[in-house]
């Protein structure tokens, strides 16, 4: 598949917002690659590197019709950001106007103390070839909690050295714990925030969390609108939601609003990704791709029309 390069650059989802206080200016679509890497059953690596560098080749050359990229330092089992650097020297350097985003990851090892997080930068900087990042994040602190993040010497007061020093223009909060990110967004200290499967069909535990940080012009990032898969309507995961065993709760949440969005004609994956998009509190809704083919689905799922109606029955359908 290819994407066509004669999309008219103004068309969505090519329309930039303002990514909270930054000065940055996002498409409402982020690239998440924490897939990019590892390679699908029965494909080779020379067939992992032509899809990857087809993708990367499209985001940086324009023709995939977004600017926002997102990845981490473990992401792809650590190859996301190599992939990624290989695809930004074949264009030559990101292009202005362009936003890539990483994070600052523990070791094979766990170790998350602040001198990790400063091997984690070096890292990134020599994967990616670049050296300053636009905004530059901490990657689930929750492995540690608030307590020893915060702590003199621990991976905030690392990160925030690295803001100070010019290796990242803004720095910012990524994790899961809705109570805990909440906490590092009341210290005032972050720019940034991804949260990922809390804000979704039938989670929307989030909500408080960007009430927090929208008083605070934080740009805000929602992360994983799928719940790891099983609101893409996919069969292969169904059992599932955010990486574990679905609660019988949830399961039945699925199911109503699945039939719901069928008996609309609408695939539960575009309202899954919908959901997102329409919140005006979140800025950008980070979509894990790993090929032209699943971008393309994306976008294509961000702009099928949804009436007013299925949006009031999946509400509804939360307290059935």
């Amino acid at each position: 598949m290819t994407v066509d390069d004669s999309t008219p650059r103004n068309s969505f989802p090519n329309d930039l917002v303002e990514f909270g206080s930054t000065g940055l200016r996002v498409s409402v679509l982020c690239l998440g690659t924490s897939s990019w890497g590892p390679a699908r059953t029965g494909e080779s690596v020379a067939g992992v590197d032509s899809r990857i560098a087809a993708l990367g080749d499209a985001f940086f050359s324009g023709a995939a019709r977004i600017n926002y990229i997102d990845t981490s330092n473990e992401y792809g089992g650590e190859l996301s950001e190599s992939l990624i650097g290989r695809a930004i020297e074949r264009a030559g350097g990101i292009p202005h106007g362009f936003v890539l985003q990483t994070k600052l990851d523990r070791d094979a090892s766990g170790d998350f103390s602040g001198d990790r997080m400063w091997r984690s930068l070096e890292e990134s900087q020599q994967k990616l070839g670049i050296d300053r990042f636009p905004v530059l994040y901490l990657h689930d602190p929750e492995s540690i909690g608030f307590e020893a993040s915060m702590a003199p010497g621990g991976p905030v007061e690392a990160l925030v050295a690295m803001k100070e020093r010019g290796f990242a223009d803004h720095i910012g909060i990524s994790g899961g714990p809705v109570d805990m990110l909440q906490q590092f967004v009341e210290t005032d200290v972050f720019e940034a925030l991804i949260t990922h499967n809390r804000f979704t069909l039938i989670d929307r535990t989030a909500s408080g969390l960007f009430d927090a940080a929208t008083s605070r012009r934080m740009g805000i990032n929602n992360a994983a609108p799928y719940g790891g898969g099983i609101l893409t309507g996919e069969a292969r995961f169904r059992g599932t939601y955010a990486y574990r065993a679905i609660r019988p709760a949830e399961q039945h949440a699925v199911d109503r609003i699945t039939g719901l969005c069928a008996e609309a004609g609408v695939s539960l994956a575009a309202a899954a990704l919908q959901f997102s998009l329409r919140e005006p509190r979140i800025h950008s809704t980070i979509v894990g791709v790993s090929s032209l083919a699943g971008l393309e689905r994306a976008i294509v799922e961000s702009q099928v029309p949804i009436a007013d109606e299925l949006w009031a029955q999946i509400d509804s359908a939360l307290t059935d």
